[in-house]
């Protein structure tokens, strides 16, 4: 009965230290995928005066954590707190709020990371002044060991962190839908093909002066490592560089971004598209003041360069630009021709006309009918933005200054002119008018190209003009059927050439065989003509050698000749002095000259006769009997025997002549004369 007593005592007892043993969790064990966070019950340091985490051994929630294993701890004093560690997925954000630290500055919206973003030692970063709230710095992807009383860790599934309060869940579950809501768990990824950029608007940092309605540019050289922020993802460098809170000027382009957004949120907008056809204006808000480029002679505004505020000088041409339409705005203005139509019923693609109406005329003749009309335009790219500087865009410029300049002019037009001839005319009134706008146009920076003239129109229930049309057209008609008419008597002028044709077409065969006869006795003549054009060039092409040829032995001939007469004429002259001579000395011998003479005579005579044959005594003799003397029947030859006996030949041979010369010796051919 006693053991059983003391058995009992011995398991109330057993039972107790057991109990107690639990109760003052002296011994813990914390699994591998969890931590252990510390809470000091009490300590002869006293209690936390300040802030959550007891950093010098006061009661409170202590700055380490437990990891895995067994733990010992003195009895009573402490409660270990198990919680998870901390895990963030793949590509998403993990957000760290801090429940100690510095307070924030009266313009600080999250906690600085500056001198220390040390997470996963409490102690270090509350003693190297990490303050307490949000942080700037974000956890990438990865599994931490995080004092979850000191740090609440937001992500999109969880929230990890030691609720100290009823409503610290609340609060951070609206911190967590604060950050869902902008997309905040995932990185900014922006792809090429979206043609999509990105516009930060800051939410920490010093605000923007009075001055700036968007935050300028900076740290964005790469080469400066203490303010290059890379594109807002190190909040404490873009602060470090003079960046500013509010919407930036600076855009995110293709690429991942990892931006906490309680920092900075990001809007995605479209990229500025410029097609061909089309330059951009600039009209910047942001910049400093530049200078005016527009000239002296421009007096409708300024003109700046790029990246200062104003209407830059130079448009963007075609193409894709990331622009940031918070800072500016871009007026696109077509370059190819285009067309402004005044007709109610018809609108440019462009939209520029579609306050455009009929233009409302009266006629010199009192009618009033609207004109519809086409105008083409076009407008140089160099001199976009002085069109925009000076009207503010292209809508304005055709409704305020191009529809009342063209409406006027053609209102004075048509008064001038009757409704006749305002249809008639119309295209002198269209090439006038081109001609005399085009100037009004260029003074507005414009090129008037062409403009079109519709015809007018009648308003609703007015039929006067189709009246007057209709009239037009019987006219017209009368004058076609005296066309007709005209044509008819020419057509039966036609018909009769007709039969007269197929008359002659039955006789054409005899009438085509003498026309050959007459074509082939032409072609025969002509060519007898031809053949003795022929000949007779032949005959000149002969003759004219020939002639050459009788020249050319003409005068060798005549050179012979020449040479010949002169050898006979030298021979002779030695003859005819050699037989003078003799003569001389024959006429010594026989008497005298006279006795030679009528030797030489008789001589002669006898040749002549023995040569001739002539009888000396005629066969018959017929005398008159006129004749007395001795010669009366002798004739001729006794009459030449007789002068040369007689005295008178005796004195011919004595005159002086022959005697100065001396005997005279006949050539033979006057011999022959004589003789004869």
């Amino acid at each position: 009965m006693t053991n059983m007593y003391v058995l009992g005592a011995s398991a109330v007892v057993a039972l107790v230290v057991a109990c107690l043993f639990v109760l003052s969790r002296c011994v813990r064990y914390v699994r591998n995928n969890r931590v252990a966070i510390v809470e000091k019950l009490w300590s002869r340091n006293g209690s936390v005066t300040s802030g959550l985490i007891a950093l010098n051994g006061e009661a409170g929630y202590q700055p380490i954590v437990l990891r895995g294993g067994y733990h010992f701890f003195m009895p009573f004093q402490y409660r270990v707190h198990s919680q998870p560690l901390v895990t963030i997925p793949q590509g998403q954000i993990g957000y760290v709020f801090a429940r100690d630290g510095a307070p924030l500055g009266p313009t600080q919206t999250l906690a600085s990371n500056l001198r220390t973003a040390d997470f996963l030692d409490v102690r270090r970063f509350l003693e190297d002044g990490g303050q307490k709230g949000p942080q700037r710095a974000i956890l990438r992807e990865g599994t931490y060991a995080i004092n979850l009383a000191q740090f609440v860790i937001i992500t999109r599934e969880h929230l990890y962190g030691l609720m100290l309060e009823a409503n610290d869940f609340d609060l951070f579950s609206n911190m967590q839908r604060v950050i869902e809501e902008r997309s905040g768990f995932e990185s900014v990824v922006i792809k090429d093909a979206s043609d999509m950029i990105g516009i930060v608007t800051v939410h920490d940092g010093p605000a923007l002066t009075a001055d700036q309605i968007i935050a300028p540019e900076v740290g964005t050289d790469q080469d400066d490592i203490a303010t290059f922020h890379n594109s807002f993802q190190d909040p404490e460098k873009f602060i470090a560089a003079g960046g500013r809170r509010g919407r930036q000027l600076q855009v995110l382009v293709e690429g991942s971004y990892f931006i906490n957004r309680l920092f900075a949120t990001v809007e995605m907008v479209a990229k500025t598209v410029i097609e061909v056809g089309h330059v951009g204006v600039v009209i910047s808000y942001t910049g400093d003041s530049g200078a005016d480029t527009s000239g002296d002679d421009y007096r409708h505004g300024e003109l700046v360069d790029r990246g200062t505020r104003g209407v830059w000088s130079e448009p963007l041409l075609p193409g894709k630009y990331a622009f940031n339409t918070y800072a500016g705005k871009i007026l696109v203005v077509p370059t190819t021709n285009f067309i402004l139509k005044w007709d109610q019923e018809m609108t440019g693609q462009h939209k520029f006309d579609e306050n455009l109406s009929e233009v409302s005329l009266i006629t010199k003749d009192a009618f009033e009918p609207t004109l519809p009309l086409s105008v083409v335009v076009h407008i140089d790219y160099r001199k976009a933005p002085l069109v925009v500087q000076r009207f503010g865009d292209i809508k304005k410029l055709v409704e305020q200054t191009l529809d009342p300049m063209v409406s006027a002019y053609f209102k004075n037009v048509a008064q001038k002119k009757t409704l006749i001839q305002l249809l008639q005319e119309r295209s002198d009134i269209q090439e006038q008018a081109g001609d005399q706008m085009r100037a009004k146009f260029t003074a507005y920076n414009l090129e008037l190209q062409e403009v079109l003239i519709g015809t007018p129109r009648a308003a609703a229930g007015n039929d006067q003009i189709e009246k007057v049309l209709q009239q037009l057209r019987e006219r017209q008609v009368a004058e076609e059927q005296v066309t007709t008419y005209a044509k008819q008597r020419v057509a039966a002028e036609g018909e009769k050439e007709l039969r007269e044709a197929q008359a002659r077409a039955h006789q054409q065969t005899a009438i085509t065989e003498s026309e050959l006869s007459i074509t082939v006795q032409e072609n025969q003549g002509k060519a007898a003509v031809k053949r003795a054009a022929q000949e007779a060039e032949q005959t000149r092409t002969l003759a004219k050698a020939e002639s050459d040829r009788i020249r050319i032995v003409g005068e060798g001939e005549a050179a012979k000749v020449v040479a010949l007469a002169g050898a006979e004429a030298d021979r002779i002259t030695k003859t005819g002095l050699a037989t003078a001579e003799t003569i001389e000395k024959q006429a010594a011998a026989s008497g005298g000259a006279q006795f030679q003479l009528t030797r030489q005579v008789i001589e002669r005579l006898a040749q002549a006769l023995e040569t001739s044959g002539v009888d000396i005594v005629p066969r018959v003799q017929i005398n008159t009997g006129s004749e007395t003397g001795a010669g009366a029947g002798g004739g001729a030859l006794q009459a030449l025997i007789g002068m040369l006996l007689s005295e008178k030949g005796m004195s011919m041979l004595a005159t002086p002549a022959a005697n100065d010369r001396g005997p005279v010796a006949l050539p033979d051919e006057d011999a022959e004369v004589a003789a004869e």
